[in-house]
């Protein structure tokens, strides 16, 4: 394994982490925002270990496009990958901005870090 796959891989595993302590004090667009970025880092991590160049972008379902073409399933639907997508500005920013409506609860980020659980396993077999 390349030692920056394995980086990329600590980062990601460290963003998975803070995501579940923040749902435990409840703090949810922070656990949001932290499940997004850890499955961010880990899809960028799937293309740097097979010499795919990085592009500046935070869109999951570019990146599942983009590990696909490396015959690497994620686990991903289209359906996660929009679900993804679509926390990841309103996660950040507050309500009443430009940005669209968007209240997570405690089902949601639940929901989320299943799915970042399933990329994070993926990526552990890598590893392996």
């Amino acid at each position: 394994m390349k030692d920056e796959t394995t980086t990329w891989i600590s980062y990601a595993a460290e963003n998975l982490v803070s995501a579940k302590v923040l749902l435990e004090r409840n703090l949810l667009n922070p656990c949001l925002q932290n499940i997004q970025q850890s499955v961010e880092k880990y899809l960028k991590a799937f293309l740097i270990e097979n010499g795919r160049q990085l592009r500046r972008t935070h869109s999951i379902n570019e990146l599942v496009k983009m590990v696909a073409e490396c015959h690497i399933q994620t686990g991903l639907s289209e359906e996660d990958c929009d679900l993804l997508d679509a926390i990841y500005l309103p996660s950040k920013y507050p309500l009443g901005s430009a940005l669209p409506d968007f209240e997570p609860d405690v089902d949601l980020c639940r929901h989320c870090l299943a799915l970042a659980g399933e990329v994070e396993k993926r990526a552990q077999k890598m590893i392996e």
